[in-house]
């Protein structure tokens, strides 16, 4: 019998790769709940921050994009940068289009992957079975690598969890629940924003916090952007379209170059459409740092430098910590010691060579883990166009 490729991730990268590699005729399984981090893990009532060109799924077959997708609900199609994109309907889209290209995703978790004999692979599910693949595709996304800075931590001493002083943006979906409470949002980017002005709709008494020398700012609207720099699916600009369109040099970059860009290119910044939702319900401290924070009582305490050099302290009833995501190998606890250990990283993360592939031949790594490598883009759904495609070519000629 021929061995399956493990694709591990149901969610935009490992949808994209799984029907690629099934339009090359190659047997693929794939592990993981669709869409779940979308469905589980983003508030309720939230609207994506990308443009209907950058939330496309990538595959061979015509007819699976986001526009086909209203064709084929029935609602109104969402193409120009000014359509605003719900999560329910961006939800809908990937389930269609997981329901149409990858029927029989297996709704169960990979414990455990490490190295079998002739160059292959085995893997245990939860379920108790064991079974050997050729290769193995890790695209788990944003799982298990939810970020809370350390000085947040004084007052999570148990990590951050959604009843206790402090938590993560991640951990929320139903914000009605700060109805009346103080809340207090650290953070400066799309998340932060978007879940402080659902949580003051939601009857929240909400403040940012925003740390270091950024501002809270807004991109601009659609009909604002540079008419004489080529356009890319994150705005008008020689720079974002070279990272959209030619990621390919990238992972030569110095490596503190390469991390540094991931986080700061189309790093902290509202949507357009959110400001005036924003500014007329949360109020906005900026700081220049999160010096501490404790628990008093179960409830959290910020201290707090201003950027005029004085100490302050913030209380609230809650804390959220809207601080983003780390790639870090470690985190991925199903990896074996046998791989963990054969895996060449760079500050925690993957390094993967042409085709997304690890030091470890046979294991790719796709979507936010190969960020470092690859840049931005793979932060973003629209990688998929770039990474699917040539992670599945590379594979089909190593392992076909």
């Amino acid at each position: 019998m021929t061995r399956p490729v493990a694709v591990i991730g149901a969610g935009p990268f490992g949808l994209s790769t799984a029907a690629h590699l099934r339009a090359r005729g190659m047997p693929v399984r794939v592990f993981g709940d669709p869409m779940v981090s979308w469905r589980d893990h983003m508030p309720e009532g939230m609207l994506l921050k990308s443009t209907p060109a950058a939330s496309n799924f990538d595959c061979p077959q015509p007819g699976h994009t986001l526009a086909d997708y209203c064709d084929a609900a029935g609602i109104r199609r969402l193409v120009a940068d000014e359509d605003i994109i719900p999560a329910d309907t961006f939800i809908g889209y990937g389930e269609w289009f997981q329901q149409k290209l990858v029927p029989d995703v297996e709704r169960v978790r990979v414990v455990a992957v490490d190295r079998a004999g002739s160059g292959s692979f085995e893997l245990k599910l939860d379920s108790g079975e064991l079974f050997t693949a050729r290769a193995v595709v890790v695209a788990t996304g944003l799982s298990g690598l939810a970020h809370l800075p350390a000085e947040l931590a004084g007052a999570a001493a148990d990590g951050p969890a959604p009843t206790g002083p402090v938590s993560h943006s991640s951990q929320h979906h139903d914000l009605s629940r700060f109805a009346g409470k103080e809340l207090i949002v650290v953070g400066a980017g799309q998340s932060a924003l978007e879940t402080a002005a659902l949580a003051a709709e939601a009857g929240a008494r909400v403040r940012v916090v925003a740390r270091g020398r950024g501002r809270v700012a807004f991109g601009a609207p659609p009909w604002e952007q540079p008419k004489l720099r080529p356009e890319s699916p994150f705005g008008n600009a020689w720079s974002l379209w070279a990272l959209s369109y030619y990621p390919h040099p990238y992972r030569y970059l110095p490596e503190a170059t390469r991390h540094h860009l991931v986080r700061r290119v189309l790093g902290p910044l509202g949507a357009w459409w959110l400001r005036e939702r924003f500014e007329s319900a949360v109020q906005v401290q900026e700081v220049e740092r999160v010096v501490a924070a404790e628990a008093a009582d179960g409830s959290p305490v910020l201290t707090v430098r201003t950027h005029g050099g004085s100490a302050e302290r913030l209380t609230a009833d809650h804390v959220i910590a809207a601080t983003g995501y780390r790639v870090d190998i470690a985190a991925m606890d199903f990896l074996g010691p046998g791989l963990r250990t054969r895996l060449a990283v760079s500050r925690g993360t993957p390094k993967v060579g042409p085709g997304f592939v690890s030091s470890v031949p046979g294991l790719y790594f796709t979507g936010l883990p190969a960020a470092s490598s690859y840049g931005p883009v793979m932060r973003f759904v629209c990688g998929t166009e770039f990474a699917s495609p040539r992670l599945t070519k590379h594979l089909a000629a190593a392992h076909g």
